[in-house]
């Protein structure tokens, strides 16, 4: 359980080890959440990165999720089986391929990004007072200012 520190014992060592104790479970609460249960979280991982970046290699989606260049291939192939992502060649060199996120693909992250942001909604609303609601607002870019620099 979490501590209520005040300023005497706030020191940041202290205030890391909280946060990520209380940041963690979240976090892993919400990637868990897949509305297809046949999508790994390394496949989840693979669109969110394409979504978010753009096409790339399988060699630089390996790289990007840390996993073996042959294990990408292997994801991309069954994400392509399903329709989520496209191979074509890179017009700017011919000689990649480049792996694309698919309407489809879009689509299915679209939809577990919005079943996600209604759960923590529905976490924040029922879980926390309109004052906790303005502190943890208020705390939003702190985290974010430390999620910068990490």
């Amino acid at each position: 359980m979490l501590r209520v520190m005040d300023a005497t014992t706030a020191e940041p060592a202290r205030i890391a080890a909280d946060l990520r104790a209380a940041l963690g479970p979240l976090v892993r609460r919400l990637r868990r959440f897949r509305p297809d249960d046949e999508l790994t979280l390394s496949q989840t991982s693979a669109l969110v990165r394409l979504d978010r970046e753009g096409p790339a290699t399988a060699s630089e989606l390996a790289a990007g999720e840390g996993i073996r260049p042959q294990s990408m291939c292997t994801l991309v192939n069954r994400l392509q089986e399903r329709g989520l992502v496209d191979r074509a060649q890179d017009p700017a060199d011919g000689r990649r391929i480049v792996v694309s996120l698919t309407p489809a693909g879009r689509e299915g992250l679209t939809g577990a990004r919005a079943e996600r942001a209604r759960r923590l909604t529905a976490a924040i609303t029922e879980e926390l007072s309109e004052d906790e609601q303005r502190q943890l607002a208020a705390a939003l870019p702190l985290l974010e200012r430390i999620t910068r620099r990490v």
